[in-house]
């Protein structure tokens, strides 16, 4: 197995293709710098216009970078022989809205009818923020980054709804306008966090007791800023119950070719 360190510097066609063999399966914070990283959502068709719909009236926590045609594994509009059923370090697997388990293929379970879709992800701006200074205490420590479920609503569509997952990050005081202002920058990633400041406020008890991730310090002169999550679908997903419905496993994302600071997400049509 690779570890994270090896994979830092390589490009996302030769890291995915170190995830497609096997040799690399854990959280993918701080790999594929200046790429863009994407959250999965892959479900039935007959579904899949109504979570579009989610997507778009929400793209705070659910911004759109890809979407596959019918029953076609293949994401070519987002990077080089992206395999969607391969090219993720680790799935989830929900089936009438429960998490039944985890995979890293899903070669075996995929359909003829199934659509894939891409949502940007925040690990996109980290590069930016360590760019400018602000440390990254998950990407320097090999963990996943806390997020949270918080009591911000999102707008439903069809059967898909609930609330907003968030992702936290420990800012310096003197640093938090700068974080705001250098992750404006990636609307496709998230963009500007929603919320800085008091977790209680969105609904978050104890910021040492993450619903997913791993917890971070909080050292003193330092604030809890939350951005939108791309995990928030999960929760859509969980409300909506479908037969089966499979996700990339917090942390785990798919790293594509699209360059984080790219006008539009869409590298190619044929």
């Amino acid at each position: 197995m690779d570890s994270h360190a090896q994979l830092r510097d390589l490009h996302p066609a030769d890291l995915r293709q170190a995830i497609r063999s096997g040799r690399y399966g854990s959280h993918t914070a701080g790999l594929g710098q200046g790429f863009l990283q994407a959250n999965l959502a892959i479900l039935p068709e007959r579904w899949a216009l109504d979570f579009m719909r989610y997507c778009q009236r929400n793209p705070k926590p659910c911004p759109i970078s890809g979407v596959s045609d019918t029953g076609n594994p293949i994401l070519r509009t987002l990077g080089r022989e992206i395999d969607i059923r391969s090219d993720v370090p680790a799935y989830n697997i929900y089936r009438e809205g429960r998490l039944v388990g985890s995979q890293a293929d899903i070669g075996d379970l995929w359909q003829e009818d199934f659509v894939a879709f891409a949502l940007g992800c925040s690990f996109t701006f980290e590069a930016a923020l360590m760019r400018a200074g602000i440390p990254v205490w998950h990407i320097e420590n090999d963990r996943t980054v806390p997020m949270f479920r918080s009591n911000i609503e999102t707008v439903p569509a069809g059967p898909f709804g609930g609330p907003m997952v968030v992702s936290m990050r420990a800012i310096r005081a003197d640093q938090v306008e700068l974080a705001v202002e250098t992750s404006r920058r990636f609307p496709a990633a998230h963009g500007a966090p929603v919320h800085w400041g008091d977790p209680a406020a969105i609904g978050i008890a104890d910021v040492a007791r993450p619903d997913w991730g791993d917890a971070a310090p909080m050292p003193e002169g330092h604030v809890p800023v939350f951005w939108a999550c791309g995990v928030t679908p999960q929760v859509a997903i969980e409300r909506a119950a479908l037969p089966i419905c499979i996700t990339h496993k917090p942390g785990h994302m798919l790293v594509t070719d699209v360059p984080e600071d790219a006008e539009t997400t869409i590298l190619a049509t044929d």
